[in-house]
């Protein structure tokens, strides 16, 4: 997969990220409360995942930071990166997430969503070579470890996939927990994910691709897709791909084709869409990579793509309903692989 990433956007996102990952306010809490000592503000209750209005956009915030640093180690804003880096990933701030965990009325605390990312994040983590990338990857291994542990509880008790294009779907969750199962070489790990999602798609077939809903910001169509495209092996992944979207080299199901309308960006659900845009070029260019060259549906996939990140990427940034999360999405499709 060719990145379309180039140090100028890289600025351009991170500077994005810089400005909200320690905003402790607004905030959206996944909160219960049990009694009145639960009653506690964003910093109070995660000391490292406190801002950018939620938890999970506060942890692929992180991600998106370690990825540039990575990527573009020159970048101008490495020092910046680097020094929120070292002030929040530390052992005694990951200590304060795990304990949060420990309580009984967090058990389905970010699941799957959250839980995918902050696995995804320590996979970044892991990719890196500096002294300071082991460093952040060994103070967050403890709280990769405890929601690799989540999964490796739920999985088995899921017996159905949850497909909405939100938080809750399964599909996403499994593909950056795999992503993290690479990194960290938990070929277990990998494997059990596979059986779940086998277990749940690899039977599908003629999708109808009723999408997308107002406030999606993944396609349940085509996040299968780039899951099972992940999964499975590349002659059984066409297969099941024919049988799965059998019209897709037409154009059809056409809603899968065009970019989605974003009416009002200033309301965080109608926002969601720029997501799905950003969501989808991804997907669209993951399933590409996991088809020969030859194959009819690579042009078509690749001009979707194109489309649909022409249609979001300017918008990552104005209202913080959008900025607090859609650049992470963006460097998603610009940069669709981890390596």
């Amino acid at each position: 997969m060719a990145s379309l990433l180039t140090s100028v956007i890289g600025v351009r996102l991170a500077r994005i990220a810089l400005g909200h990952l320690t905003r402790e306010y607004p905030n959206k809490l996944d909160h219960v409360m049990t009694g009145s000592a639960d009653v506690k503000g964003p910093r109070a209750l995660h000391p490292v995942f406190f801002g950018s209005f939620d938890w999970h956009s506060c942890v692929h915030g992180h991600w998106l930071l370690a990825r540039l640093y990575r990527r573009f180690p020159g970048l101008e804003a490495a020092g910046e990166i680097r020094a929120l880096l070292d002030e929040q990933l530390t052992a005694a701030k990951v200590a304060g997430e795990v304990a949060y965990l420990s309580q009984p009325s967090t058990r389905g605390f970010e699941r799957p969503y959250g839980w995918g990312w902050l696995l995804m994040l320590q996979g970044e983590l892991l990719r890196h070579r500096s002294p300071e990338g082991r460093r952040w990857a060994a103070a967050l291994a403890p709280l990769a470890e405890a929601f690799e542990r989540r999964f490796q509880a739920y999985l088995p008790l899921a017996t159905y996939p949850v497909r909405a294009g939100v938080h809750s779907n399964t599909a996403f969750a499994l593909l950056l927990a795999r992503d993290y199962a690479a990194a960290a070489g938990r070929a277990d790990f990998a494997q059990l994910c596979a059986g779940a999602a086998r277990r749940w798609y690899e039977g599908d077939q003629g999708c109808q691709a009723w999408e997308p809903s107002q406030d999606e910001f993944l396609s349940p169509a085509l996040i299968e897709a780039a899951l099972m495209a992940d999964v499975l092996s590349a002659e059984r992944f066409r297969q099941w791909l024919a049988g799965f979207l059998p019209d897709a080299v037409r154009g059809a199901p056409g809603t899968l084709f065009t970019p989605a309308t974003v009416s009002d960006r200033t309301d965080g659900k109608i926002a969601h869409l720029d997501g799905l845009n950003l969501s989808r070029a991804w997907c669209w260019r993951r399933i590409v990579a996991a088809l020969p060259p030859s194959d009819p549906l690579c042009a078509r996939a690749e001009q979707t793509a194109a489309r649909h990140l022409a249609s979001a990427l300017e918008q990552v940034a104005g209202d913080y309903m959008g900025e607090h999360w859609l650049a992470s999405f963006a460097l998603l499709a610009l940069d669709p692989s981890s390596t």
